[in-house]
């Protein structure tokens, strides 16, 4: 009997594998059906602001696209804003931004430069932590707006690749399931 899609477990169970995606010897992590599915994305949310609550923020930062989805109803969740950071020239208003290194090139976040107030407690949330770069680029630009992270949420962490070690370290970190 497998477990029951109101456990955690079972909400994880939902998660597909996809291999040699999006190139050949990647093993893609599909967190869509997390999403799909309506108990689970209550799960998934309701988990994730009780282990983040302790951070005490006053705002979450969503990454672009995923940590949107989760952000906002982690915001409503925690009764904080909700503030996107954004791919290059989607914001209509003066940004902060800041440009980091893919490993296929170079990619750039920015974030409105009245939408975060100095030393305000910022959680950094999106859907999957895997190498750290766009998280950490995310830290850099949320510190470059005068404000400070405060914690970092996300659904899944791909250990392998060590994407922890590229944010803060005197930073909590929580990620409901890890792989690798």
């Amino acid at each position: 009997m497998s477990a029951s899609p109101y456990s955690l477990t079972g909400l994880l169970q939902l998660v597909q594998t996809v291999p040699d995606f999006p190139r050949p010897g990647i093993v893609f992590r599909d967190l869509t059906p997390l999403f799909a599915t309506p108990t689970a994305l209550r799960m998934l949310v309701e988990e994730l602001v009780e282990r983040c609550r302790p951070m005490a923020c006053e705002v979450i930062v969503g990454i672009e696209a995923r940590g949107f989805l989760v952000g906002t109803a982690m915001a409503y969740g925690m009764g904080v804003g909700f503030v996107p950071v954004r791919k290059p020239g989607k914001l209509p208003r003066p940004t902060h931004g800041v440009d980091y290194a893919l490993e296929y090139g170079m990619d750039r976040l920015e974030v409105h430069r009245d939408d975060l107030q100095t030393d305000q407690a910022v959680l950094i949330v999106d859907d999957l932590l895997a190498t750290g770069g766009t998280a950490a680029a995310c830290t850099t630009l949320v510190e470059r707006a005068g404000a400070r992270v405060c914690g970092y949420g996300f659904i899944a962490e791909l250990r392998d690749l060590a994407g922890r070690q590229r944010l803060r370290a005197d930073v909590a970190c929580q990620s409901l399931v890890a792989y690798g």
